[in-house]
């Protein structure tokens, strides 16, 4: 009876596809960028070099998975460490008192060949607002170590006046010398979980 249950179990998990694998960011493959137009002539790119990413896979094709990710403020980088100062302080991410900035999926979707909507919960500056993520699945590969990596790359924009990031300087000819939307954009290597 017992053996006839987890033939059944088993045979259920082949139907629906379903893994329940694990995958964790490798960050020294992985990115998570911003870019902004600055003064309404430039774009200045920005990123967070301490971040988490969790993606547990849903299906044999990623369809159903979900994602979590854990990104520190005070981590931001543009090159420039005037700029990067400021961006730390209340003007813009406050890092001091918001250190981390979240993302929790609540869909997965599969919508071509290798695409993908993933809708969520992002939360800036304890404000909490439902984004749309579009996803690529770049490929898999096992490396020379054995283990299994899969590659995404992830885009969307984001309206920073939404979040409490506020620093609205405008221009003498009209227009902010920083943008209100703030593109984002995830290249993030995975390594599945043993």
């Amino acid at each position: 009876m017992r053996k006839a249950f987890m033939t059944f179990i088993l045979f259920a998990a082949g139907l629906t596809g379903a893994v329940a694998q694990d995958w964790k960011a490798d960050p020294p493959h992985s990115r998570v960028m911003f870019t902004v137009t600055h003064m309404l002539v430039s774009e200045v790119n920005g990123r967070f070099t301490d971040f988490d990413l969790v993606l547990k896979q849903g299906k044999d094709d990623f369809s159903g998975s979900s994602v979590e990710a854990t990104i520190k403020t005070a981590s931001v980088s543009t090159d420039n460490e005037m700029r990067d100062k400021h961006l730390r302080s209340d003007d813009f991410f406050n890092a001091e008192k918001y250190p981390v900035i979240t993302f929790k999926s609540t869909s997965f979707d599969k919508t071509g060949d290798n695409t993908y909507r993933i809708k969520g919960n992002l939360t800036i500056r304890d404000v909490t607002k439902e984004v749309t993520l579009e996803a690529k699945l770049l490929g898999t590969v096992v490396d020379q170590r054995g283990s299994t990596r899969v590659g995404f790359k992830v885009t969307t924009t984001i309206n920073r006046f939404d979040y409490g990031v506020r620093w609205d300087r405008t221009l003498d000819q009209g227009g902010l010398v920083v943008s209100n939307d703030v593109a984002i954009t995830i290249t993030t290597e995975l390594i599945k979980q043993k």
